[in-house]
Formats: C-alpha cells, sequence, structure tokens
C-alpha cells in the first residue's frame, strides 16, 4: 500500500486540496464565531461581517458590486440558478443557446428546459472544442432569454472567446451565462459582457459545498430555492460561513499566486504534451496553446481509459478520464464525441489536471509511468495498435 504522502495527484479539475491559508482563515468558523448570519446578537453580527468581508472581495476581484455576488452551494447550482432561473424569470417557452461542450450541470438543465417547453439550441464546436461565436449571434431569435458557454471546458482545457461572446451578446440585448470553474484564479477574465458567471471553491484551493453566481445588476432571474429569503431573496437557506470565507480566502490566494503558478503550469503541461505525444497511437485532445493552464487531454488507441486510470493509480498516480460529475457514465465523454475523436479513441483518453503545488518530480512520475502502463494494456487489448 502506497502511503498518501507519497502519492501524485493530478486531477485538480475534479477537486483540489485545501490550501493551509484557507483552511486557517476558516477554522474560527466553525467553533469560536460559528453564529447564524442573520442572528441578531454578536454571534451572529460577527458571522454577517465575515460574510460581507467576503462578498466585498469576491466582488473587488471580479471588478462587481458586493450585491452581484448570490452564493450558493457550488456550481452545479450556480449553473442551475442561471439557467432556469432567467427561463423562469421570463415565463413559458423561450429559446436558450447553449454548445455540446458544457459542463452536465449546464447540459442537463437545458435538457429540462427542452422537456418543458424551451427550444434549445445546441451549437457544434471546431475539432479543438470551440464555439464559433457567428454560429451564436446567427441562432439568436426574437424569444432568446440567454446564452449558456463556459470560459474554460473542464474535460479538455479548451478556453472559449468569451469576450467576443459577451460583447455580441449585449450588443443584441441578449444576457449571457458563463461557467468559470476551471478558468477563475487562472486566467485574467473579461467581464464585459458577461450577465451571470458561476464559480466554486472547491476548484481553486477552497472547500466543498460553496460557490456563487455572479448576477449583473438588472438581470431578471427567478429563485429556484425558497424559505428565508437570504441572498436577496435568490437563494435562501442559512449562509455556510465557514465555506464562504474560505471561498473568498481561495479566491485572494489563486489571484495573488496567479502569475508565479500558471507560468509553471504552462511549462510543465508543454513538457507533458511533448512527451506523452511521443506514445505511438496517441492525440492530444483539445487546443495546444488556446487552452486552460492545468489541463491536458489525451487519447490512446487500443486501450480503455479507466483501465489506465487503475493502473495508474496502482503506482501512486491520481489522474481521470474526464469530469469526475460523470465519471460512473461508462458512455464515452460527451465532449470528445463533440469534438470528433473517433469512439475507439474517445474511449481512451486521460486527463491529467495540475494544481497550485505541482512539480516537476510530479510529471517525472507520470511520464516513467504512463508508457510502460498504456503498453501493457496494448497488449492484452484484443484490438491491436495500427490493425
Amino acid at each position: 500500500m502506497i502511503d498518501m504522502a507519497q502519492r501524485v495527484y493530478l486531477d485538480h479539475s475534479a477537486t483540489t486540496p485545501v490550501a493551509r491559508p484557507v483552511l486557517d482563515a476558516m477554522l474560527p468558523y466553525f467553533d469560536v464565531r460559528f453564529g447564524n448570519a442573520s442572528s441578531l446578537h454578536e454571534f451572529g453580527r460577527e458571522a454577517r461581517r465575515a460574510v460581507d468581508r467576503s462578498r466585498e472581495s469576491i466582488a473587488g476581484a471580479l471588478g462587481s458590486r458586493p450585491e452581484e455576488i448570490v452564493f450558493t452551494s457550488g456550481a452545479t447550482e450556480a449553473d442551475n440558478l442561471a439557467i432556469l432561473g432567467a427561463a423562469s424569470a421570463r415565463g413559458r417557452g423561450g429559446h436558450l443557446i447553449t454548445s455540446r461542450v458544457e459542463h452536465d450541470a449546464v447540459l442537463q438543465a437545458a435538457e429540462w428546459l427542452g422537456a418543458n417547453g424551451v427550444e434549445i439550441t445546441r451549437l457544434d464546436v471546431d475539432a479543438q472544442g470551440r464555439v464559433d461565436p457567428q454560429a451564436i449571434f446567427d441562432a439568436v431569435r426574437g424569444d432568446t432569454f440567454l446564452v449558456s458557454i463556459m470560459a474554460g471546458n473542464n474535460e479538455i482545457g479548451t478556453v472559449e472567446p468569451i469576450a467576443d461572446i459577451g460583447q455580441g451578446c449585449r450588443e443584441r440585448g441578449i444576457p449571457f451565462h458563463t461557467d468559470a470553474v476551471q478558468a477563475l484564479g487562472k486566467l485574467e477574465l473579461s467581464m464585459d459582457g458577461v450577465d451571470m458567471l458561476s464559480a466554486s471553491a472547491h476548484k481553486l484551493g477552497g472547500p466543498k459545498g460553496v460557490g456563487f453566481l455572479y448576477v449583473r445588476r438588472g438581470m431578471r432571474l427567478a429563485p429556484l430555492v425558497h424559505g428565508g429569503g437570504h441572498e436577496r431573496g435568490l437563494r435562501s437557506g442559512t449562509e455556510n460561513v465557514a465555506g464562504i470565507i474560505g471561498l473568498a480566502a481561495a479566491m485572494e490566494l489563486a489571484l495573488a499566486e496567479r502569475a508565479e503558478v500558471t507560468a509553471r503550469m504552462w511549462r510543465l503541461r508543454e513538457r507533458l504534451i511533448a512527451d506523452v505525444l511521443r506514445i505511438p497511437a496517441t492525440r492530444l485532445n483539445g487546443h495546444r496553446t488556446e487552452s486552460l493552464p492545468h489541463i491536458a487531454n489525451f487519447s490512446f488507441a487500443g486501450i480503455e481509459g479507466e483501465s489506465l486510470v487503475m493502473k495508474l493509480d496502482e503506482v501512486g498516480i491520481a489522474a481521470s478520464t474526464g469530469s469526475a460529475c460523470s465519471s460512473p457514465n461508462l458512455e464515452p465523454s460527451h465532449v470528445l464525441v463533440a469534438i470528433g475523436v473517433p469512439l475507439s479513441m474517445a474511449h481512451g483518453s486521460l486527463r491529467i489536471s495540475m494544481g497550485r503545488d505541482t512539480s516537476d518530480s510530479d510529471i517525472d512520475r507520470l511520464l516513467s509511468a504512463l508508457p510502460r502502463a498504456v503498453a501493457e494494456l496494448r497488449a492484452m487489448s484484443p484490438f491491436k495498435v495500427g490493425e
């Protein structure tokens, strides 16, 4: 059994360890400052001040107003609030535009709307996973109430042109939502033309179970959760005070370290790509340069991705085949299918995703183990590479 301290973690797109400064910021709000932020006494007032400071910190990082930040249980809820809330505020019917490579939180919310009277346009992408902004604008109709396109893909890393999309949507009077879960803290995001933005703490070195939806002032949105009227009536429920503190601290840390950390991840990613592509019958999925700095996705002919993940886990290396939210699903990734990866290779995918502490030695370990694991699996496969 390999000790956890000796294992290499390369699945940061699934979740990240809570950074020590973030944990230190959270700890007092579990016991000493444990009050309910809606209570009138000093315990509650202290909690409310902490929530307000966190909201102001996040808004400042985005260049927005504090009242435009709505805390949620994470990005899945934020995506659903943006999409279902916009549809509900509009009323019956209408038209939503999204793409075929979005996170399931967006696609399944859209699917639910489609079964309930809303028309959905799911746009194709190019071979690297990019949406053509003009295709979005061409799809706009008189009853289009929202465009939802992610900032950076969680499986293949491709970055979408959200500045161009947002500007075009603004010119046409169409609200624009972006899922920025993987991009926030790693890219300098333009908020021009963005009306709603989803984020999650646990992809930033923060805790699980908390996120936010940025909602531009004037955006009409109906709540999904009703109760005590928290978060300006858009998300009722007692605030997760410690989690909100952790979310703000994680964002502050990510932004403070961004230049140094992303430079290292870009260097490691390019080294990783160059070496992995030396393995025969291997392809890179997604764009090589127009990408998030921490994600690289590969397909290997003649093997199953799940078997490769388990092979690597046996030698103490954690990676994934794609989104952790759909990992129990044995169907090929909808993202890889959308970019035209042949089904035979889509089943043999591996996603490597790095974090703030990923080192050269971590990549050394992977590059030492991966070719051997691929060769062993191909030797057992009934499908011979090159046949």
